[in-house]
C-alpha cells in the first residue's frame, strides 16, 4: 500500500472515531510527516463548542507527541455536499508546521477529491518572519 493510501485509510479511522454528537459533523485527518511516519486525528466537540478541537489539530498534536517535526502532507477527511477545507485556525496551525512543498489532499470516505498547496488555501498566513521588527 502506498503511502497515500495509507494517509487515506488512516484518515478514515479518525472520521470514524470522531466525537461529533451535537453537530454530527465527523472529520478525520492524517498527516505524513517528513519522517515518514503518519499521525492521526479526529474532531472532538463538547457541549461547550469553543472547547472542541478539529481533527486536524488532534493530529498536529498526536505528531508532535510522536516525535515528527514538519507536515509533508495532510489528508483531511470529511462527507458533506461540498468538499471540507481546513478552517482558518487549522490552516495557520497547518502553516506553523509546513514548508512550499507540503500537500494538502480534500476527501472523502471513497477517496481524495482535491489536491492543493498551503499557499492556495492560505496565501497570504501569518508566519514567523512576520515577527521580525528590523
Amino acid at each position: 500500500m502506498d503511502k497515500i493510501k495509507e494517509l487515506h485509510q488512516a484518515a478514515l479511522t479518525g472520521f470514524e472515531r470522531a466525537y461529533a454528537p451535537y453537530s454530527n459533523f465527523y472529520v478525520g485527518a492524517a498527516i505524513l510527516s517528513t519522517d515518514g511516519n503518519i499521525y492521526t486525528g479526529c474532531n472532538v466537540e463538547n457541549v461547550s463548542y469553543p472547547c472542541g478541537s478539529c481533527a486536524e489539530q488532534n493530529a498536529i498534536g498526536a505528531m508532535i507527541t510522536g516525535g515528527g517535526k514538519k507536515i509533508k502532507a495532510i489528508l483531511i477527511l470529511a462527507e458533506g455536499k461540498d468538499l471540507i477545507k481546513p478552517c482558518g485556525a487549522c490552516l495557520q496551525r497547518i502553516q506553523e508546521f509546513s514548508d512550499e512543498n507540503t500537500t494538502i489532499f480534500l476527501a472523502d470516505k471513497s477517496g481524495i477529491k482535491q489536491t492543493l498547496s498551503l499557499a492556495e488555501l492560505l496565501p497570504h498566513g501569518f508566519a514567523e518572519k512576520d515577527l521580525k521588527h528590523d
